[in-house]
């Protein structure tokens, strides 16, 4: 886990001072941090950084520009940047390929970006006269021994991809989270601001027309620069075992954990230089094609275990033996197959069986055991599944997360059309839908249906929307929610990646809202449900700014996209292989951008995900793809989470026994406890809902058994009393 974290002091009070001192002859510091700057508003990177991932720029009159992550501006560029940022022209200082954070300080000016998806966040919280920021939400909890927000934790799960009920808030009261596309700037230490870097969009004078293969060219060309900069930095081996020594300080881990995870712990250590993912789908083959075709040194370095000249890339694809062979695994491993006969792949399977269905934990064991991550997530429960995988491949491993969000149409999208006066291309979509609906007898009305209610969202106010979700949530009305991300793209239609219960139709039917609640909300409390529509309605009638004019369809793709960010940040810190480094390119603000230029009337159409990755692949000289090629691989995904819930249900009710969700009140055990049972049954729930359930019951675990804090030293007391403030919201038990 690594991170970042600073304060903007309040230099007119004389509360700042140098080397982080919080108030005269008190001091404190992050464990084992490098600092960056010193002064009043000091900076610190903490945690296995990289030397190539830390660049510093400084320029007259002590302004500084620190640029961590993987970053592919030349020093020049981010001295231009510099100067940009000092005049207030941030949006420079996302606009170079990679995925990195920026912080800038001219002056007594702080200023530190978000990325636009959401996987590079920013937090913030009033501290010692003056503002702390950081990267990361638990080492600013520990700082202020912050309590737990229950309220938080209530609409995560009822309402996980509305922004209208989430807000700004995080976990722990008091700890503010900046939203994405957007910038924390801090004046003097007292003022502080969030602002959008991106262009407002015009809302009374229509948007000129895109054209489809312009947008496609520079979808290619970002997605090109994106693997072209991860190819280009140095390249990086795993840090040799030091036998029994501790690697040194890991927030939320213990010394056991730590060295857990050294190469000769439980799993080995990945490979010398870079690796991607090769899972048959169509994200990952053209991240694995374009890395091991474009020129440059190769990403395996020669001598490897297995390699042989010639093998540019070391693609790693999970074999999951549990499964049934009619489940569409068989034809996902024979297109990886076909695809890793290019030479310049070294192929490499992880075969693995019941110890890599989800809901195992650590080696198998019980799911409560794992590191501690920054917030709850849905990945929790499948870590150890994606921890396997990982740890077969590089000390650089491209993925392809993130693909599904940023180039498949929501199907809010559908309204969007209406509203732009585009009926005629709502045709081929309802079409495939009425094919995934299949031969019943209400296939013939599904284009009427799909009609009927993208023009009723076309027509509804956000804010009647919002107040109509509300309504849901207060009278329970929640059991008929599709769930997941519903997409055409692939030939295919609706449902998320655990989805069970409501067929294709039903789900798209769903997502045609401003907003909706969450597969979790059907089994929380009516009191919980009650208190998250009235958050609902407050935000419904409070005005916030840049949101008139907002089409639902737009709105509802970039909260799924900020959803996928947050668990996918979660995943890395809870599957990380240590001196490895998970890059998803998809989700750098390049490729966002250049995706969201690409017409609505192209996402909507069937097989529109596959067609652009083609087209990226052509424009490398990859044309010969194999049979199948971009056919959707969702099945799998419901079929292992459903086989994982089987194998698992006992402990999963053990688990619910006597669950801290319920001291929080947030639901009750005996009504969990039985959905567990019935899903395990086979009835139709929702999968998606229940693994939320238990990742947030699982974090609250972890975070309870956390000893230690992120902070030594004197003066705020959060080495001593911060490790048990964050547990302060839920009743503890001497069990645990």
């Amino acid at each position: 886990m690594r991170w970042l974290v600073g304060w903007a002091a309040d230099h007119a009070s004389g509360t700042g001072g140098a080397g982080g001192a919080a108030r005269p002859g008190q001091t404190i510091q992050p464990v084992g941090a490098q600092q960056l700057w010193d002064g009043p508003d000091p900076l610190w990177a903490v945690g296995d950084w990289r030397p190539d991932e830390v660049r510093l720029v400084e320029a007259d009159g002590g302004s500084r520009l620190a640029v961590l992550g993987s970053c592919g501006a030349s020093d020049e560029q981010l001295r231009i940047g510099l100067f940009a940022a000092r005049g207030g022209a941030l949006r420079h200082l996302t606009a170079w390929p990679g995925s990195y954070t920026a912080v800038v300080r001219v002056g007594r000016r702080v200023t530190i970006t978000t990325d636009l998806a959401g996987a590079r966040p920013v937090f913030h919280t009033p501290w010692a006269g003056g503002t702390a920021y950081a990267t990361a939400a638990l080492p600013l909890a520990d700082l202020i021994e912050a309590q737990l927000d229950v309220g938080h934790l209530a609409a995560l799960l009822a309402c996980p991809d509305a922004p209208e009920a989430l807000g700004d808030g995080t976990p722990y009261a008091g700890v503010r989270r900046v939203a994405p596309g957007h910038a924390l700037v801090m004046r003097d230490g007292r003022s502080r601001e969030t602002v959008s870097y991106e262009p407002a969009v015009p809302t009374v004078v229509a948007a000129p027309p895109v054209d489809a293969e312009a947008a496609v060219a520079g979808v290619r060309e970002a997605l090109v620069e994106a693997v072209r900069v991860r190819l280009a930095a140095p390249r990086h081996a795993p840090v040799p075992d030091l036998g029994s020594l501790d690697p040194g300080p890991v927030p939320g881990m213990g010394p056991a954990q730590r060295l857990a995870d050294r190469p000769g712990g439980r799993v080995r250590g990945p490979a010398p230089g870079i690796g991607a993912d090769l899972s048959g789908g169509s994200a990952s083959a053209t991240l694995a094609l374009l890395a091991a075709g474009l020129p440059g040194v190769p990403g395996t370095v020669y001598g490897t275990p297995g390699t042989s000249a010639g093998e540019r890339l070391l693609a790693v694809t999970f074999n999951d033996l549990t499964l049934d062979p009619l489940s569409g695994r068989e034809a996902e491993l024979e297109r990886a197959r076909s695809i890793a006969e290019n030479p310049r792949l070294h192929h490499v399977v992880v075969a693995a069986g019941e110890e890599a269905l989800p809901y195992a934990g650590p080696g198998g064991g019980p799911l409560a055991d794992g590191p501690l991550t920054d917030e709850p997530g849905p990945s929790l429960v499948v870590a150890e599944r994606h921890r396997l995988r990982l740890a077969a491949g590089s000390a650089d491993h491209l993925s392809g997360y993130g693909a599904r969000e940023v180039l498949d149409a929501h199907p809010a999208r559908l309204a969007d059309l209406l509203l732009d006066r585009r009926r005629r291309h709502l045709l081929r979509p309802v079409t495939a839908l009425a094919k995934a609906e299949g031969a019943t007898g209400r296939s013939v009305l599904v284009p009427l249906t799909v009609y009927r209610a993208a023009r009723r969202l076309a027509r509804t106010p956000y804010r009647d929307g919002v107040l109509e979700t509300a309504r849901r949530l207060r009278e329970r009305d929640v059991t008929g929610v599709g769930a997941g991300f519903g997409t055409w793209s692939a030939g295919g239609a609706g449902g998320g990646a655990h989805e069970a219960g409501p067929g294709v139709l039903d789900a798209s039917l769903s997502a045609l809202a401003w907003c909706r609640p969450g597969p979790a909300a059907r089994w929380l409390t009516g009191e919980v449900l009650a208190e998250v529509s009235i958050r609902l309605e407050q935000a419904a009638l409070r005005p916030v700014p840049g949101e008139t004019g907002t089409r639902p369809g737009e709105r509802r793709a970039r909260a799924a996209l900020a959803r996928l960010a947050a668990d996918h940040r979660i995943l890395e810190q809870a599957a990380e292989v240590r001196s490895q480094r998970l890059h998803a390119p998809f989700l750098d603000n390049q490729v966002v951008r250049a995706c969201r230029a690409l017409p609505e009337a192209l996402r909507v159409q069937p097989g529109a995900r596959a067609a652009v990755l083609r087209a990226v692949l052509a424009g490398a000289g990859v044309h010969e793809l194999p049979p199948g090629w971009g056919t959707p691989s969702r099945a799998t995904h419901t079929a292992a989470a459903r086989t994982g819930l089987r194998s698992r249900v006992g402990d999963l009710i053990d688990l619910f026994d006597a669950p801290l969700l319920a001291d929080a009140g947030l639901v009750e055990a005996r009504v969990v406890r039985r959905a567990l049972r019935a899903a395990a049954e086979g009835e139709a729930l929702p999968l998606d809902g229940l693994a939320e359930l238990v990742s947030t019951e699982v974090w609250l675990r972890r975070l309870l058994a956390r000893r230690g804090s992120c902070w030594t030293g004197t003066g705020t007391g959060a080495a001593t009393a911060g490790r048990r403030a964050v547990a302060g919201g839920v009743p503890q038990r001497p069990s645990l």
